[in-house]
């Protein structure tokens, strides 16, 4: 099937710049039912004022960090562990270009759920990494070495879809935290990542490469990642900084590209990632394939399933007007005027970045011909996570986790580079 070689922007969205963070303006509380929220009082609130506190996930645990130990092979692979881990797209990544995860950790409860369903072999600690002891990690390791400690840091505080971003925003210093434990535990290699609106809050890149050099004994660099020119089809943009200990400073031209122009295969579009999964009305369910995969995405998506049962494919229950709204609003298009970012997606190019997000982004894509909101497969499909990956928690907390997560893809990319100085 042709497809494009470069990527398209929709009308009204430079990237993904204009993707706004609509958790801002509300988060979903534990047993709250999304059709039951008054938007209109909703809209009221000032979410351009940054004195009102951004409402925390109600799955955060906020008790001392729960620690599981997992049983550690002996495999010789070089072991990672992973700060601020998510669900565990950049572990995954790295997990496929041939590394052990030996450690996760996390303060959103349905995030570690999912880490550990996928990765069974770690040891996981949910908790605020704030009252983490990198000592108590060390136990974990069994006298073992951490290789590459990784970490995805949260983003909010500078992401340009965050409406209240600031410089000041708590969140954003954070990335001490990770220092923390690259003094402790003594990393061979570090990769920090973050969202690409870092480069324009404050100093940051440079406190940060600076900071991160002198704790790990590295030179630490910085540059930003181009997400589909490694296979995924989303046009997600990631700062990612990279630092090798006692050596050289890392060439980023070592990660190479595998789509684009530069590369002799085009761009993977919606259609590649998702066209193959079964069409459904809203809050339908399925859970066995009815296509082949015909692209070589979806081929690699399906590649490690153990039998032919379909996960987390079940599409949002949608009131009756915002059927309509998503069946009467044309591909590539805005479904609402004051949302630009909230659009029904189209099949012949890559999506805009997926945010996380509470109530409304469960509407932020809608389907390119059906007349619903995203299933979690399919946004797990746009990520570059494969089929055999299940994601714990229901829509509501997927949506947050594939949201927040790192593409595999973009990561094992990363990894295979990194790998190249072990």
């Amino acid at each position: 099937m042709p497809t494009k070689s470069n990527p398209k922007q929709y009308k009204g969205v430079e990237g993904d710049v204009q993707i706004l963070v609509e958790e801002d303006a509300y988060q979903l509380k534990i047993g709250e039912n999304p059709d039951n929220i008054n938007f209109d009082l909703i809209d009221k609130i000032s979410v351009w004022d940054k004195s009102v506190k951004v409402e925390e996930n109600g799955y955060y645990w906020k008790g001392d960090p729960f620690i599981t130990k997992g049983k550690l092979p002996d495999n010789g692979k070089p072991l990672v562990v992973e700060l601020f881990c998510g669900c565990g797209g950049t572990s995954l990544g790295f997990e496929l270009a041939g590394f052990e995860i030996a450690i996760g950790c996390d303060i959103h409860q349905p995030s570690i759920n999912t880490f550990k369903a996928n990765h069974p072999n770690v040891s996981t600690v949910l908790g605020d990494v704030r009252k983490v002891n990198p000592k108590s990690l060390l136990q974990l390791l069994d006298g073992r070495r951490v290789d590459v400690l990784i970490g995805g840091v949260p983003c909010q505080g500078f992401s340009l879809n965050n409406r209240k971003r600031h410089e000041n925003d708590e969140r954003n210093l954070l990335y001490k935290e990770f220092i923390r434990f690259v003094k402790e535990l003594k990393p061979k290699v570090v990769v920090l990542e973050n969202v690409s609106g870092m480069k324009s809050t404050g100093d940051f890149v440079e406190k940060i490469e600076k900071d991160l050099s002198l704790a790990g004994n590295m030179t630490v660099k910085s540059k930003l990642l181009f997400a589909p020119d490694y296979g995924v089809p989303q046009s997600r943009t990631r700062l990612v900084f990279v630092g090798i200990r006692g050596g050289k400073e890392f060439d980023f031209s070592e990660i190479k590209k595998t789509h684009g122009p530069e590369t002799n295969k085009p761009y993977v579009t919606i259609k590649d990632a998702i066209g193959d999964l079964p069409s459904l009305k809203p809050n339908e369910v399925a859970i066995k394939y009815k296509k082949e995969p015909f692209s070589d995405y979806q081929k690699l998506m399906r590649k490690s399933l153990k039998d032919d049962k379909l996960t987390n494919h079940k599409a949002p229950n949608h009131p009756k007007e915002v059927i309509e709204k998503i069946k009467n609003t044309r591909p590539g298009t805005p479904m609402y005027p004051k949302f630009k970012q909230r659009i029904r997606l189209s099949w012949d190019i890559q999506s805009p970045t997926q945010v996380s997000g509470g109530i409304r982004p469960q509407f932020q894509f809608g389907h390119p011909s059906d007349s619903r909101g995203l299933t979690i497969r399919e946004r797990c499909r746009l990520q570059s996570f494969p089929d055999n990956f299940i994601i714990s928690g229901g829509i509501v907390q997927g949506r947050v986790q594939t949201g927040n997560a790192v593409p595999p893809l973009l990561a094992k990319a990363i990894a295979l580079a990194i790998k190249k100085h072990l």
